[in-house]
């Protein structure tokens, strides 16, 4: 009996390619933008495992496709883009990869609040365009983050780690979350909300949970209106979290005073989508894990996730268990 086969279709580094290429045929694509749709199909076609970005969608379609497969690997912590239940369905098990871009993605999240609340882009666009023709008082004002109130929407472990970055800036964390966490609020000072009142209270809104049917547009009209009126929003997680017609709305009228954004609804935005002409929104592309280090770290838990399964061995990311079960 050959080789099981690994279809991975986007760029990884070297190293995964190799490690996986011991314990499997690895059919591997050094490709930055999508396959088409069908080579696409044709790799899963053939493939017992398929090691993948959250961009590859992974739903019935193409598990129809696919008769062989035993494994679906995501590059990634978030996994919206499996269809879990139809893996679970089919035996096929799911593994993410937690933990190695915590403190990455914190990093950027972070940096994402400090770039809106003191307008970096947009000053850099400012001089590099060369407006900027001398200092003068009220130029390029923004807002205080040290001594400000931060509320973190979603306390899993990037919202403890973007918390504990924010106690360094002297900030007051507050946090909504399903589950209090009372060794943080010990440690950290924190103060836990309901999502309502941490709404009125922070100068910072970071939006840090999963997209799942229940958090489907969460951020809506009813909740934006409830922000102070010089309240930023932040969101580095996923884009369906937010209504981005009530936002677009929030932020013409002057509900609240800006966005930072690196996930929205519909990736990447279309020309002429209203952020893109928005001064008070910092919009990035999808980076939060964008560091070499991390990346390839990421890439490595997921190999490893993918031959402990071809293994028969129960990896240790499983998001679905019921199928070892099976």
């Amino acid at each position: 009996m050959g080789k099981p086969v690994v279809f991975i279709p986007s760029r990884v580094p070297e190293e995964t390619v190799r490690y996986l290429s011991a314990v499997a045929e690895v059919d591997y694509r050094d490709e930055e933008e999508m396959l088409d749709e069908e080579v696409f199909y044709e790799g899963a076609g053939r493939a017992d495992g398929l090691l993948i970005y959250s961009r590859n969608k992974i739903k019935y379609e193409v598990l129809e496709r696919a008769p062989k497969l035993r494994a679906v690997c995501n590059i990634a912590v978030g996994y919206d883009n499996l269809d879990l239940e139809e893996l679970t369905r089919r035996g096929i098990a799911a593994t993410n990869t937690p933990d190695v871009l915590t403190e990455t993605t914190a990093d950027l999240a972070f940096g994402l609040l400090m770039a809106a609340a003191r307008r970096i882009p947009e000053a850099d666009h400012y001089v590099k365009s060369g407006q900027w023709s001398g200092w003068l008082p009220s130029l390029m004002l923004g807002k205080d983050v040290y001594g400000a109130a931060l509320g973190i929407v979603g306390y899993g472990r990037i919202g403890s780690a973007v918390a504990r970055r924010a106690r360094g800036f002297g900030m007051k964390v507050l946090y909504s979350n399903l589950e209090r966490a009372i060794a943080d609020e010990q440690q950290l000072g924190l103060e836990y909300a309901s999502l309502e009142e941490l709404l009125r209270r922070s100068d910072y809104v970071l939006l840090q949970v999963p997209l799942t049917p229940k958090t489907v547009g969460m951020i809506g009209e009813k909740e934006l209106a409830l922000m102070k009126k010089d309240a930023f929003l932040i969101n580095s997680s996923r884009g369906g979290i937010v209504d981005e017609t009530a936002l677009i709305k929030a932020l013409k009228e002057q509900w609240i005073a800006g966005a930072g954004l690196d996930v929205f609804a519909q990736e990447p935005l279309p020309a002429g989508h209203p952020f893109l002409a928005m001064k008070n929104v910092v919009t990035l592309p999808h980076i939060g894990s964008a560091t070499r280090e991390t990346r390839a770290a990421m890439a490595m838990k997921a190999a490893v996730n993918m031959a402990a399964i071809l293994r028969g061995e129960r990896p240790d990311n499983l998001l679905n268990p019921a199928v070892w079960k099976q």
